[in-house]
This record gives structure tokens, C-alpha cells and sequence, in this order.
């Protein structure tokens, strides 16, 4: 997932913020803000309440860095977040606000080093998805599925995702004896769903070691074999392969590695359905504030990112985009996060629920928006 790529404009640039005194500084903001109708400390839901004058300032020299760190420190007040981030995503993408020029680092450091190599791979995904099991069985449904559910005849979140199990199982065609793998397999949600109702033979790979426990527990009596493993180390042929919110961590420097491997573990004649969010353009690296708080190292693909990596290796079937859906899962979400915040307020503290908040709902926005999508690709293997 995506946060903005923040405030830059024909408005003094990069090292001359540094020179602006804090009125010039907030009169700068002001004026981005108001082109799209945000005004600070206004009284609409998605109006900005400063609370630290040194907010301003903040935000020009570190752009959405800035922002996303100074709404965890308290400088800064929004009743919706979703729906102020659905308007700064629109400025970005309508051209009112362009990437800031500190993004230049980044973008650098994507192009020399592999930060999604094999030992970033675990680094990098332990940090997100092992702050706790109990944490994420508070926020997500009975599955524990932290992708996006499918609401078209949903009413909650179980149903959504249970809806959505069921359609991924359906676009592969399963049948009982066939021997699926589920790149990214979660707390293994998809591969015991597809075990009990469809019968077929599962191996799911993860490199987070409390999803990896979870999984073994809860697949024990089905023919389920759950590993701690990069996909970079899969042998063995498959029926059907499945991956769902994986692709995110891969990087573009691995697109074409991870199409190669799943094409060596694909049968013949067999399908594999990709599902992944996606942006509208190609980039190297990720947004500065959630590579930092949220999902080091990942980065959200585009078509032609996706489609050159497929190129010469797989068939393309079927590429559909249900983005919406996602709106409506991280708003179920943080509900359930802000009910049973309670629970967790004691060891993990302010700083963190205010961290998480900007994350769920700052990311509701961006899809929103549309300026974030997510795809399901149906892949099949030439003959």
C-alpha cells in the first residue's frame, strides 16, 4: 500500500524552504491546500487543525515524510483522514501538486542497491507483519486475510472475504488432487479455504515467522505444508499457483526473477492469478513515510512494470481491477483497530495508534481516489 508523494509546487523548492520563516512558510501551505479546497483549521471533516507551528515548515522540507511524522507527534488534527487524502491524492494525480524534489534520494537509492533482495525480503517483511498475531486477529476477519475483500454481495467483513476466497478458488478452476501453491500465504487463510471446500493439496510460503506458526496451527489436520521460504527457493511443479498481496514487496529490480520462478514451478497447461495493488505510473521506490513506518521496501507496480516481466513467459487470460473494494475493507479495518484499540493501547502506546490510523485511513483515501488500483491477473502457461 501507498500514502501521497506530498507537497511540491511552482512555490519555493527543496533548500529554500529551509530559508522561509515560518509565516511564509504557512502562507506556502495555505495556498497548496486551498487549491483543493483544504483549509487549515476549518471546520469540514477534512480541514486541517495545526496544532504545532513548526507544522509548515515541516512539511515543505520533509514533504509527506514531514506530514506523515508530524501527525504522529500530535502537530496536527484531521476528523477524516480518508477523506482529506482523497483530495490530496486527486491534486497529485490532476497535476495541482507535483513529487518534491528530496524524492530524488530515494528514487536513487531504488536504482543502486536491491532493497528487496533475499535478506531484505525478511527484514523487511518481519518488520510489518510480526508486531503480533493477536493484533492483527483484533483488526482483520475469521480468516485472518490482510488483503482486500470482495464486497459486491457482502454485508461485513467475514462475508467479504469468504466472497472473496471463493472467487479466487472459481477463477482457477480447482479441483479435488491438484496441488496449489500460494505465494505469500498469510496466516494461511486461502490454502486452508481451498483445502476444505475444494480439496485440493497445499503449500503456502511466507518469510514472517508468526504468520509461518499461525499457518502450521491452523492447517494441522489438512493435506497443508506451510514454509518459512522465500519464493526465490520454491522447487517442485504446481497445478495452480495463487498470490495475493505479495507482488507489493517484490520490487522492480525482482519482477522478472519472481515471473521466472513461478513459471518453473507451473505445470503445463496450469493457471496462476496474481493479485496485487498497482499505481497508474511506474516507480522505483515507495512513498518516504510508509517505506519508513509501514512496508520497508515495497513498491506498488504498473502495467508496463507488470506486463514486461510477463512478456514471452505467460499467457494473459484475465486482468480485472476492483480498487473500490479495497476502500471499503480499510475502512472495515480501522474500525475494528479503533474498537479494540483498547487492548493493545497499554503496549504499544500513542505514537502507534496514531501511526496505524494514518495508515489505514490515508491509504482509504489514495484508493479512493483512484489513484491506487488493485489487480487480479489470470496467467496461463503456454503449451
Amino acid at each position: 500500500m501507498g500514502s501521497l508523494k506530498t507537497f511540491d509546487r511552482s512555490l519555493p523548492l527543496s533548500g529554500e524552504t529551509q530559508h522561509l520563516s515560518w509565516f511564509d512558510s504557512a502562507s506556502v501551505v495555505r495556498q497548496l491546500l486551498e487549491q483543493l479546497d483544504i483549509i487549515i483549521d476549518g471546520n469540514r471533516a477534512w480541514d486541517i487543525q495545526v496544532l504545532h507551528p513548526l507544522f509548515y515548515k515541516r512539511v515543505l522540507t520533509r514533504g509527506s515524510l514531514g506530514l506523515g511524522e508530524s501527525y504522529m507527534e500530535g502537530w496536527w488534527e484531521c476528523e477524516a483522514l480518508d477523506q482529506l487524502f482523497a483530495k490530496l491524492s486527486r491534486g497529485l494525480m490532476e497535476g495541482r501538486l507535483k513529487a518534491p524534489f528530496y524524492l530524488s534520494w530515494w528514487t536513487a537509492r531504488a536504482l543502486l542497491f536491491n532493497l528487496q533482495n533475499k535478506a531484505h525480503s525478511f527484514h523487511n517483511v518481519r518488520r510489518h507483519y510480526d508486531i503480533g498475531n493477536d493484533f492483527y486477529q483484533a483488526m482483520l476477519d475469521k480468516h485472518m486475510l490482510y488483503s482486500c475483500a470482495y464486497w459486491k454481495n457482502a454485508i461485513n467483513l467475514d462475508d467479504a472475504q469468504e466472497a472473496k476466497l471463493e472467487q479466487i478458488c472459481q477463477k482457477l478452476r480447482l479441483k479435488p488432487g491438484m496441488r496449489i501453491l500460494d505465494v505469500g500465504c498469510g496466516w494461511g487463510g486461502l490454502v486452508k479455504y481451498a483445502a476444505e471446500h475444494y480439496g485440493v493439496r497445499a503449500v503456502g510460503i511466507t518469510v514472517s515467522r508468526h504468520q509461518y506458526d499461525w499457518a502450521c496451527k491452523s492447517c494441522m489436520d489438512l493435506p497443508v505444508e506451510i514454509r518459512l521460504q522465500d519464493y526465490r527457493d520454491v522447487q517442485g511443479e504446481f497445478d495452480r499457483i495463487v498470490s495475493v498481496g505479495m507482488f507489493e514487496h517484490v520490487g522492480p529490480k525482482n519482477y522478472l526473477t519472481f515471473m521466472k520462478a513461478m513459471h518453473a514451478c507451473l505445470e503445463a497447461e496450469g493457471l496462476f492469478l496474481l493479485r496485487t495493488i498497482a499505481g497508474h505510473q511506474s516507480i522505483l521506490c515507495f512513498d518516504p513515510w510508509m517505506d519508513k513506518y509501514i512496508f520497508p521496501g515495497a513498491v506498488i507496480p504498473s502495467i508496463r512494470q507488470v506486463g514486461g516481466a510477463i512478456e514471452g513467459l505467460f499467457i494473459m487470460e484475465e486482468w480485472c481491477n476492483t480498487g473500490m473494494d479495497y476502500d471499503k475493507t480499510l475502512m472495515s479495518w480501522f474500525a475494528n483497530f479503533n474498537k479494540n484499540w483498547y487492548r493493545f493501547s497499554r503496549p504499544y502506546g500513542e505514537k502507534f495508534y496514531r501511526m496505524w490510523k494514518y495508515y489505514l485511513l490515508s491509504c482509504a483515501g489514495l484508493f479512493r481516489s483512484r489513484k491506487q488500483q488493485l489487480w487480479t491477473m489470470l496467467l496461463s502457461k503456454p503449451f
